[in-house]
């Protein structure tokens, strides 16, 4: 098949042939990239906002979230995201997908995680990308659309439930409160963060135990971006 590019010059290596004889060109042509199965990527965009400037125990936090208006998860409450086109960066795709569903433009955004359990959507395998963004919410105008039956500001609150040490890994479990009384969401999930240590090394995993009203894993990607704030603001 044709180059899924037309510029190939950052990838002739040093020019030669492989041990079939083909050229990057012929290579190319030759290659089929439906022998592997290919999964779906996604990006979900954590929107949190403050009244001004933010308390460093992050009080008052808020966190955008819309309401499933179709399957999965239908009438849960989610992140903004959808499904990356073909020649679209990540970043991009991001932002393309706030502003459908929310209405929101033009955020600084950093991306804080890619979650990808095989079993995490039921539509395909499903790897997302996650986004985190810190704004004024005076600044800031939410109007639903796309495939979101809602979008609303929450209020968000992060709670640690129990906290130890199991066979060499640190095990800490969180409730995630969200609420928007208007909206009539009033909603915990409970999620377990698993931290393994190999001298500089840290791996974190974190699982959604209870989802509540929150769709699929967005509770976990929620509260990874909420601790990496908190950190940051120097609260924990």
């Amino acid at each position: 098949m044709p180059s899924f590019l037309e510029d190939l010059s950052k990838f002739r290596g040093t020019g030669e042939r492989n041990a079939q004889g083909q050229s990057l060109e012929d290579f190319l042509a030759a290659y089929d990239p439906g022998e592997y199965e290919s999964p779906s990527c996604t990006t979900d965009a954590v929107i949190f906002a403050h009244p001004g400037k933010p308390d460093p125990s992050l009080e008052g936090l808020r966190l955008l979230m819309v309401k499933r208006g179709n399957h999965p998860c239908i009438g849960a409450w989610a992140l903004p995201g959808g499904f990356v086109n073909m020649r679209e960066d990540l970043a991009d795709t991001a932002r393309r997908e706030l502003e459908e569903e929310t209405g929101v433009l033009d955020l600084v955004m950093e991306q804080i995680a890619t979650y990808g359990n095989y079993d995490r959507d039921p539509r395909s395998r499903v790897i997302t990308t996650a986004y985190m963004a810190l704004v004024d919410e005076s600044k800031v105008t939410v109007t639903a659309g796309d495939d979101a039956a809602d979008a609303a500001w929450c209020n968000v609150r992060l709670e640690l439930l129990s906290e130890g040490q199991e066979g060499g890994r640190t095990k800490n479990r969180y409730a995630l409160y969200l609420e928007n009384q208007s909206r009539g969401l009033d909603t915990k999930a409970v999620v377990e963060e698993e931290i393994r240590r190999d001298g500089l090394i840290r791996e974190r995993n974190y699982t959604v135990v209870d989802q509540g009203l929150t769709a699929a894993d967005h509770g976990a990607i929620i509260t990874q971006a909420l601790l990496i704030l908190k950190k940051r603001s120097g609260y924990v």
